[in-house]
């Protein structure tokens, strides 16, 4: 695992800065509960490995059944605590499956102690006034609504745990916007204020703590598409930039709540 710099882009007292470089114990969520969307592919799929090597139990949430099993199998072959599969087109999905899986953590774990959300869709690299309204649904549904439906309804289940941890990823043009970027940037910055917006209110009277995370530019399917003309190899590998995932899940991280993390 390569050594990061993890740096907060909003002022934070000294005593919060991350690490740097960031090194995990083996341990560092033993006994913890935490869902992943996405956990298919790209960034969710490596994080949910990481996650269920340092002690996890991890839930796989993803639209592909096929890919979540395979990501089921390579955590066991890491050694990790069985994972549990939870199948979702974010897209499509109704209010009633957004319950049931809240519902379904309840029953087989009773808390949670963390999320990542990790799922994106790309859209299309399209000026705003060319953009199809029914692809802006959707990128807004998968990338932003998804997120804020599922902390709201697990909220009761992370406000169980004794340190829980909710990180929205982000991107450079959720942060600044970019012309084109079109509806993946408009939801990473509605993101942004979102982490914000929770972070602020249960601060005082809750152990949950709320950040983004910026992992830069990844050889991941997503950065493909946005950029055929890259080199994949040009950039880390999703198991490469895991280091300050670990660190804002885990508890060296407590007390730490909504900032807007990137990797430099």
């Amino acid at each position: 695992m390569r050594g990061f710099n993890l740096t907060p882009l909003k002022s934070m007292p000294q005593s919060m800065t991350a690490p740097t470089p960031y090194h995990p114990v083996p341990d560092l969520l033993a006994g913890r509960i935490v869902l992943v969307t996405g956990a298919g592919d790209g960034l969710g799929r490596a994080a949910a490995r990481a996650y269920a090597k340092h002690g996890a139990s991890v839930i796989l949430l993803g639209r592909t059944v096929s890919k979540l099993e395979q990501v089921y199998d390579e955590i066991l072959a890491d050694g990790g605590p069985p994972p549990a599969i939870t199948p979702m087109d974010l897209a499509r999905a109704t209010s009633k499956e957004y319950e049931n899986i809240a519902a379904a953590i309840d029953k087989e774990f009773g808390r949670l102690d963390g999320i990542l959300h990790s799922a994106a869709e790309l859209g299309t690299l399209t000026p705003l006034e060319l953009y199809e309204p029914e692809l802006w649904t959707r990128v807004m549904q998968v990338n932003f609504n998804a997120a804020y439906i599922i902390t709201r309804l697990c909220l009761d289940l992370l406000k169980r745990s004794d340190d829980a941890s909710v990180i929205f990823s982000s991107s450079e043009v959720a942060r600044k916007g970019r012309a084109y970027w079109g509806a993946y940037a408009a939801a990473g910055g509605a993101l942004e204020r979102l982490m914000e917006i929770w972070a602020d209110e249960l601060e005082r009277n809750t152990c949950i703590r709320f950040n983004s995370l910026d992992p830069g530019a990844v050889a991941t399917g997503l950065r493909a598409r946005a950029y055929p003309g890259e080199i994949p190899d040009q950039h880390p590998r999703p198991e490469e930039v895991m280091a300050p995932y670990l660190y804002l899940m885990g508890p060296d991280s407590r007390g730490t709540t909504g900032k807007a993390f990137n990797v430099r």
